[in-house]
């Protein structure tokens, strides 16, 4: 006589695999794919704009104002199912460039850069009065073309309204 038939064990170690494979954290990886051994050789006063681009490859971003400095963001996260991903490990290599395009600065920071930011409430607070979603979209009916013989919106301005 038998405790378990086949069809039972099968699909209690089916749903025992789908249990403990819900819980295995996930890995993912975002951006740059650091190679230490390239990384160490770019060199401060030798390499310039094109040996770096070589060697690296295109950067992540570049600074907004000037092409002075060129960013390479690397980041390892690790997350369980639905789970909002949660940063293991990060690499920001800051390549500093003088004006000639020469290396001046080679930095690197880590995951103590990460800053944990928390939205407030589902209302950004704001300066000025309150409308309501009515006022807001019924409140300018009768405000149209108000002043302009003014030098307002719409109008000629200049006249200061005498002819």
């Amino acid at each position: 006589m038998r405790l378990f038939s086949p069809h039972v064990l099968s699909l209690a170690a089916l749903g025992a695999m789908t249990l403990t494979g819900a819980c295995t954290p996930l890995r993912g990886h975002q951006g740059y794919v650091v190679d230490p051994d390239l990384v160490n050789s770019v060199q401060v006063g030798v390499d310039n704009r094109q040996t770096v681009a070589k060697v690296l490859g295109k950067p992540t971003f570049t600074s907004q104002f000037n092409e002075g400095e060129w960013f390479y963001v690397s980041r390892d996260t690790r997350y369980f199912a639905y789970n909002t991903p949660k940063p293991k490990d990060q690499t920001v290599l800051r390549i500093r460039f003088d004006d000639k395009g020469v290396v001046n600065q080679v930095q690197r920071t880590g995951v103590e850069q990460v800053a944990s930011i928390t939205p407030y409430g589902r209302i950004t607070p704001t300066l000025g009065r309150k409308r309501s979603f009515f006022r807001d979209i019924f409140g300018n009916i009768g405000a149209v073309g108000a002043g302009a013989g003014q030098g307002g919106p719409g109008g000629g301005g200049g006249g200061g309204g005498r002819p």
